[in-house]
């Protein structure tokens, strides 16, 4: 006979998980995924439409990009924080918060009318938004039985892996359609339904607000100097030579003295901002490091193909995002697949059979040419959908799954901060290597174009001939030369990127032998 869990909920917060799940449980966790999505939408939103907010805004290229910036480091410094508020202010007053503080930014982003402006709000819609994504997860493994795993995990990782898929096709078409300010309206009204249903609905746990007199304001001053500077640094070292430009050689500093501050101060505090104890857990520790890798597929791909396109075929950000929509299409059908996979399968080989294919979707790309369309990337693209929802599903299931329940909020902001700082470090090595690799073919490609190659002196004398009657045709001519020689060696950097891509995949799929075999997904009754 089944025996119901010990733990008095009165005394842990953590409700007793049975097998019957309440209609108003599921309804409350349905809308704090829309919020979720929200959330990891708005990080990629803007990336088709900086030119046209830049437009909007009068503003530099440099004051642009820190749009973007401002966001991600909001993010990245307010994910782990989340673990204690939730704690602290309970499920239900810590995602309305977010949920609120994250409406109202963005409707003052639309309003914006300097860059200074929308910098603000940006960063302040990064850090509210943050909360409401290590919640649900959070909330999924706590609230749900094990038995039902395989339902909830492939939303939560769909939700995870298709909002920043899709986010540069839902911003490209909301800017064509009507305008970038739109970027942000159009999250106004989802944000106040979202708001009013988890205050209406959520009843996962109460707070225990007596523990913010325990706040650890050295903590947190520490933890933002440790992941905003380094958050800044991979952003912005790729394009100023790293430590050859000051203020990235400054915050690398802060970011180094920050962290040892931080880990001293996590590993003596009596109550610590993130508890780090979770890393005890073999399945946990070796998730965070698979999660940190997913993260640099995640978007590192998101980043290389729609660069690719726009460099190398020209396309608009519409036409980007009909290309890119190919791997969203099959990650929204994979998730059902992956769920019943996870019932039947060991979630280890399903980790590893991701991977794999992850990496083969990256290697036909090494073979890329400047004329690949859209049906060249289809399949890769394809493989991309497919192992990044095997790879990624699993996962989550195998680090916070097997977790003690009131272990599982502080760690659920430890998982995800890991795939964003994943995003952020697998960004600055491809771009480190797409300009480094970019320069060296160059120079290979000048060595051969010389009078002494008879398909170079051709290919100038056709384009000699071409533009004649347009003034100096001859020196026309060898600008245009240069042009296609640069663009080719571009094209061979992305082929050298991808193949990088696919040797580290392939590679990262022997990592799951550190996995201890986790509980069958069929099991019913208690999660833990």
């Amino acid at each position: 006979m089944a025996t119901a869990t010990t733990a008095n909920p009165a005394m842990t917060g953590v409700p007793v998980v049975t097998d019957r799940i309440e209609p108003k449980r599921v309804v409350a966790f349905v809308i704090m995924v829309f919020g979720m999505f929200m959330s990891i939408l708005d990080i990629q939103i803007v990336s088709a439409s900086l030119s046209d907010i830049q437009a909007g805004l009068s503003a530099s290229s440099t004051e642009v990009s820190w749009v973007q910036t401002s966001y991600l480091i909001a993010e990245v410094i307010a994910i782990p924080l989340s673990g204690f508020l939730s704690r602290a202010l309970g499920t239900r007053l810590l995602f309305a918060i977010s949920a609120a503080g994250f409406t109202f930014s963005s409707l003052l982003c639309g309003f914006a009318s300097s860059s200074d402006e929308m910098i603000l709000w940006r960063a302040i819609q990064g850090f509210l938004g943050a909360g409401m994504i290590p919640t649900v997860f959070a909330s999924a493994y706590t609230i749900f039985p094990r038995s039902k795993f395989h339902i909830v995990a492939p939303v939560i990782g769909l939700v995870a892996t298709l909002a920043p898929t899709v986010g540069p096709t839902v911003g490209g078409y909301i800017t064509d359609v009507m305008s970038w300010h739109w970027l942000f309206f159009i999250n106004v009204v989802p944000g106040v339904l979202i708001t009013i249903g988890v205050l209406a609905l959520i009843d996962f746990d109460q707070p225990n607000f007596p523990l913010l007199a325990h706040f650890d304001w050295w903590g947190l001053i520490f933890m933002a100097g440790f992941l905003g500077a380094l958050e800044y640094v991979l952003e912005e070292g790729p394009q100023y030579e790293w430590l050859q430009d000051s203020s990235v050689a400054v915050c690398a500093g802060v970011s180094f003295l920050s962290a040892i501050a931080f880990f001293w101060r996590v590993l003596t505090a009596q109550v610590p901002i993130v508890d780090l104890r979770a890393f005890a857990d073999r399945n946990f520790a070796v998730g965070c490091v698979l999660q940190f890798c997913i993260g640099i597929g995640l978007y590192g791909l998101t980043y290389v193909y729609p660069r690719y396109l726009a460099e190398i075929r020209g396309y608009s950000a519409m036409q980007i995002g009909e290309t890119m929509f190919v791997s969203g299409i099959t990650m929204f059908l994979m998730a059902p697949v992956v769920g019943r996979m996870m019932q039947k399968v060991d979630l280890r080989y399903i980790i590893a059979f991701g991977l794999v294919i992850f990496a083969l979707g990256s290697y036909q790309m090494t073979w890329i040419t400047r004329q690949y369309d859209f049906y060249e990337l289809l399949m890769p693209q394809i493989l991309r959908g497919i192992g990044m929802m095997c790879a990624m599903v699993p996962t989550n299931n195998i680090a916070l799954g097997t977790l003690a329940p009131d272990r599982v909020k502080n760690a659920s902001g430890l998982f995800n901060l890991m795939r964003n700082l994943g995003g952020a470090v697998g960004l600055a090595i491809i771009n480190e290597m797409l300009n480094d690799r970019t320069d060296l073919h160059i120079t290979r490609l000048q060595d051969r174009v010389t009078w002494g190659n008879a398909m170079a002196v051709d290919t100038l004398n056709m384009l000699t001939q071409r533009m004649q009657g347009m003034g100096d045709g001859a020196l026309m001519a060898l600008k245009e030369l240069s042009q296609i020689v640069h663009r080719q060696a571009l094209v061979m950097s992305y082929g050298d990127t991808f193949l990088m891509l696919a040797l580290f995949f392939a590679g990262l799929s022997l990592l799951i032998l550190l996995l201890n075999k986790p509980a069958s997904m069929a099991a019913g009754g208690d999660a833990h």
